[in-house]
């Protein structure tokens, strides 16, 4: 895809009142009174205006990063403050000296945060060349918003933008930690993404390597600084698996153990929204995520932060489940909680994750219960929020493929769900085809499932279908409305 510390509040301290207000000006009074019942969002309306950045897209960059949680000024993992998450000798010095503002109030207020990411984001778009036209397009703002990501990687970059843009896409309602609501309507932007459509789409099909050691897994590898080769369980058995929360983004935490200043990481990351799986070490080698127990584990990151229990959704506890139940398989780890592990509970270690919020019970049900016979995985959350199944074709007992909507959008979708060989990759497939355009066709030896596989169709006919076991579906042009 891909949770919190705690609150603070604005403080509108030393304010002069306008003589506009005092005279009784009904638009100021109005306009005054919201920003005091709705500091956050009048926070955001206010920087929005200031740096001329397109108010949704900086709220949903915001949710992206903490869901809007400022975490009462405490840094996330890799160094980033407020609900902006200004990274320290990154953007957290350039919000300082955009706005003038002490590096103490960008930490720790979250209007000035909030105004200092809207500085930074504006100056990497003038840095782009965006001219006050273009400015007004959300769509050209792509650019600026991967680069605001700091990933070097153009291909995380892109995994940050395309993020915060399907975000924007899907609508946001957020809750903030005092109980404001802030939201965004659901607005459909086609983005330009400029140099970086040539990098590749972590989402894609293409990235489910078979070189993984989990066959759901992308593969972006972490630096050689942040893992130890080693050739495990030859060297070391592997008889633990280490749950973490991530203290940040799926992006961002990817991006992190891709620093070499890092000195962390896990073999595998989770995102929130949808259970995406990343793998950034191999099994064989040893992450540096537990301490003690880097010889002996497969640590598991998940998107989100402790103290937040937004983050951790019914898709990633499944498909965390799942990876967990596929990694004991393999090495013969029982399934219990001896063995499969919060951080907290290594020795000597000094971390609180997965945090209060976690739910133990529904995890280890998750990993037990399904025994390998039950697909952890739906359409919908193969396909991501805001889809909707609107027709499915069986495979034989092999599995059924689905055609979903996003009516935010106008996007389809197809996935292809296993109902037999459940752990075990086995070729499978799903395609979609608009009329008029290249089909697409996401194929190959799956454990799960096959897709997702998206593209815009809203007005077109579309062609889909897919393939498990030894049965395949292929729908005519249908679906023109």
């Amino acid at each position: 895809m891909r949770a919190r510390l705690r609150r603070s509040a604005v403080l509108l301290t030393g304010a002069l009142i306008p003589v506009s207000l005092l005279m009784g000006n009904p638009a100021a009074a109005t306009s005054a009174a919201t920003s005091a019942a709705d500091p956050v969002s009048g926070a955001f309306a206010r920087a929005s205006a200031a740096h001329e950045v397109p108010r949704d897209l900086l709220v949903s960059l915001a949710y992206a990063e903490t869901h809007l949680d400022g975490h009462d000024g405490e840094p996330s993992a890799s160094g980033g403050y407020g609900v902006m998450h200004l990274v320290a000798s990154r953007t957290l010095e350039r919000a300082a000296t955009l706005t003038k503002r002490p590096v103490s109030a960008l930490r720790s207020d979250p209007a000035a945060n909030i105004d200092g990411g809207a500085a930074v984001l504006r100056a990497l778009a003038d840095e782009t060349g965006l001219d006050a036209a273009a400015r007004k397009d959300p769509a050209r703002w792509y650019q600026a918003i991967a680069r605001y990501g700091g990933s070097t990687a153009p291909d995380v970059a892109r995994l940050y933008a395309d993020t915060v843009y399907d975000l924007m896409a899907e609508g946001v309602r957020a809750t903030t930690p005092d109980g404001e609501s802030v939201t965004v309507k659901p607005r459909a932007v086609e983005p330009d993404r400029g140099a970086y459509a040539k990098a590749k789409d972590l989402d894609g099909p293409s990235t489910l390597a078979a070189a993984t050691d989990y066959p759901q897994a992308a593969w972006v590898a972490a630096n050689s600084a942040n893992y130890a080769v080693s050739s495990r369980p030859s060297s070391d058995a592997i008889d633990r698996i280490v749950i973490h929360v991530a203290q940040g983004s799926y992006a961002g935490t990817i991006s992190w153990f891709q620093n070499p200043a890092a000195k962390v990481s896990s073999h595998y990351v989770v995102r929130s929204s949808d259970g995406a799986v990343t793998q950034m070490v191999r099994e064989k080698d040893r992450a540096f995520h537990a301490g003690d127990y880097n010889r002996r584990s497969v640590g598991i990151e998940h998107e989100g932060y402790v103290s937040d229990a937004t983050w951790f959704t019914d898709a990633m506890y499944r498909s965390s489940a799942a990876l967990t139940r596929n990694i004991a398989d393999r090495y013969g780890i029982p399934k219990d909680r001896t063995h499969i592990v919060g951080h907290s509970q290594v020795p000597g270690a000094d971390h609180t994750d997965p945090g209060g919020n976690w739910n133990w019970t529904t995890y280890m049900n998750y990993v037990t219960g399904g025994g390998g016979a039950t697909n952890p995985h739906t359409a919908e959350s193969v396909c991501g929020t805001g889809y909707q199944a609107i027709d499915s074709a069986a495979l034989g007992s092999a599995g059924t493929v689905y055609l979903l909507y996003n009516s935010a959008n106008g996007n389809n979708c197809v996935a292809t769900i296993k109902k037999t060989s459940i752990g075990t990759a086995t070729a499978t497939s799903a395609y979609l085809e608009v009329q008029g355009k290249t089909r697409v066709t996401d194929s190959g030896n799956f454990a799960y499932y096959a897709g997702p596989v998206r593209a815009a169709a809203a007005g077109t006919c579309v062609k889909w279908g897919g393939k498990a076991g030894s049965s395949v579906y292929d729908s005519p042009f249908e679906h023109c409305g």
